[in-house]
This record gives structure tokens, C-alpha cells and sequence, in this order.
């Protein structure tokens, strides 16, 4: 009986045993499908809810790159801002005798020459890749380039005489020499305009304002060669040299302002004068004409 009772306690061990052993493995592998799925999911929802947390590229998408044509046109508006700053410079300098100011008209010309080269070469390369119309920009470009260049020059030779005659200079020709290199300012900032905006009406104002540089530059010659009231004056070589190269400077600028006339309009420079300086009444009567005909 005892034995028999053993018997049945051994293999009620066995089979408990046995299914332990067969269910365990299962239990743990359910765990372990859960625990990935669980952890899964915990991915899932931190990769989407935290988007910082995935690396991601940093490389910003450039532009286009600007058109060559463009570019240049886009420089030579730049060089007329350049060379009236200088003239602003060279006002403000011989005004309040300022040698840094006036110094820095060297820099300023070293710039121009730079940018000068640098059209130069990209007008260049570039105008028989372009359309005649834009061909034509590019050598207005160009020409552009090469009295801006020239009005540095110019500049520069009249810091070098202004130094050269610092404190010396009568303050009538003081006066006269501001106004002329302000109006060369105003000139250049026209030209600049004209250009950039294609605007004849801007052009022709610095053609007309070449003859008040002409003006201010006979009344400072008549002070310093025919000089009829026979004062003493000082520097006066000095203040021709300086009085010419505001005044040639003035005549590169007009020259830049005729290259706008011919440019937009495709006509030389008198016939656009002709019809600027038309009298209120004659345009009047053209303008009659034009309605009759087209009636």
C-alpha cells in the first residue's frame, strides 16, 4: 500500500513537472513577445512625439546662383555708390579740414580699380553668352566702370593737394571747393540712380548740373590767375589743381550720364536734350498734332 501510494506521489511529480517545464518557456517567451512589442511601441511613440531625438541633416539648400548679367549691372550700381561716397569724402574733408577723411580717399580709390578689373573681366566672359539687349548693358557696364575708375583717380589727386596745402587756403575758395565736390556728389548719386532705374529724367539733370560745375570752377580761376582785385593768395597752385580735378571729375560724371541717354533711349544725347528743353508751349502744340493725327 505504502509502496503504491509512492508510485501515484512520483508521477503526479512527473507531470507537474513536465508541464512546468513545457508551459514556462512559453509564459516567458509571451513575456518576452509583450516586452518587445511594449518597447516597440515606446519607440514608435518617442520617435514621433520627440523629433529632435532622430539626427537629421543640417544642410541648408543654396539659391540659384545670381546670373552673371545681373551680377555686373548689380556691381556697377555698387561702383557709383562707391565713388560718391568718395565725393562725400572729399566735400566733408576740404570742408572741415579733416586728414582722415581725406586720406581715406586712397582707399577708396584702390576699391574702384579693384571693382574696375573685376567687370572688366566679367563683361568679358559674359557678353557673348547673353541676348544683344543684355549684351548692350554689359558695355554700358563697362564704360561705366571706366569714368568711375577716373573719378577715383581724380578724387585722389585732390586729397593729395588738399593735403599739401592744408591750412593755407583761403576761406572763399574753401566754400567754393565744398560746393563743387557736394554737387559732384549729387551728380554721381543721379548717375547711380539713372542707371539702376533707367531714368533719362536723372540723367539730364547732371547733364545740366556739369554747368554750375563750370561756373564755380571759372570763379575760382578768376580769383587765382586773373585775380583784378590783386589780393595775396595762398596755394594757388594748389587750388587750380584741385579746382580742375573736381571739374574734369564733373565731366566723367556727365559723360556717365550721356551713356544713360543713349542706353534707354536709343538716341543720342542732343536729340534728348531737344525734348527735354522743349517750351511748355511747343510741347503743347505737339502734342495737338499727335491728337489730330491719331483722330
Amino acid at each position: 500500500m505504502r509502496q503504491r501510494k509512492l508510485t501515484e506521489n512520483s508521477q503526479l511529480f512527473n507531470r507537474t513537472a513536465q508541464r512546468r517545464s513545457y508551459d514556462e518557456p512559453l509564459e516567458i517567451q509571451s513575456q518576452k513577445r509583450q516586452s518587445n512589442s511594449d518597447g516597440a511601441s515606446r519607440l514608435s511613440r518617442r520617435s514621433y512625439s520627440h523629433p529632435v531625438d532622430v539626427p537629421m541633416s543640417t544642410a541648408i539648400k543654396s539659391p540659384n546662383p545670381e546670373p552673371a548679367h545681373h551680377y555686373i549691372v548689380r556691381r556697377t550700381v555698387e561702383a557709383c555708390q562707391m565713388a560718391k561716397d568718395a565725393a562725400a569724402a572729399a566735400a566733408e574733408g576740404i570742408a572741415t579740414g579733416s586728414a582722415a577723411l581725406l586720406n581715406s580717399l586712397r582707399q577708396r580709390e584702390r576699391e574702384l580699380d579693384t571693382l574696375d578689373l573685376e567687370i572688366d573681366n566679367g563683361v568679358t566672359s559674359a557678353i557673348t553668352e547673353v541676348a544683344p539687349a543684355e549684351a548692350r548693358e554689359l558695355l554700358a557696364c563697362m564704360k561705366f566702370m571706366i569714368g568711375l575708375e577716373r573719378i577715383g583717380d581724380l578724387l585722389l589727386s585732390f586729397g593729395s593737394s588738399a593735403q599739401a596745402a592744408a591750412g593755407r587756403i583761403d576761406s572763399e575758395d574753401t566754400r567754393d571747393l565744398t560746393q563743387m565736390a557736394t554737387l559732384l556728389e549729387k551728380m554721381l548719386t543721379d548717375c547711380g540712380d539713372a542707371f539702376s532705374r533707367r531714368d533719362v529724367t536723372k540723367a539730364v539733370e547732371v547733364l545740366r548740373a556739369d554747368a554750375e560745375m563750370d561756373r564755380l570752377r571759372n570763379l575760382i580761376f578768376l580769383r587765382h590767375i586773373e585775380n583784378p582785385e590783386n589780393i595775396h593768395r595762398q596755394a594757388s597752385l594748389q587750388v587750380i589743381f584741385m579746382t580742375q580735378s573736381l571739374e574734369r571729375a564733373g565731366d566723367h560724371a556727365k559723360n556717365l550720364a550721356e551713356e544713360v541717354c543713349h542706353f534707354v533711349s536709343g538716341r543720342p544725347v542732343r536729340h534728348v536734350l531737344i525734348a527735354y528743353d522743349k517750351p511748355v508751349e511747343q510741347m503743347f502744340i505737339d502734342y495737338l498734332r499727335r491728337r489730330d493725327h491719331k483722330g
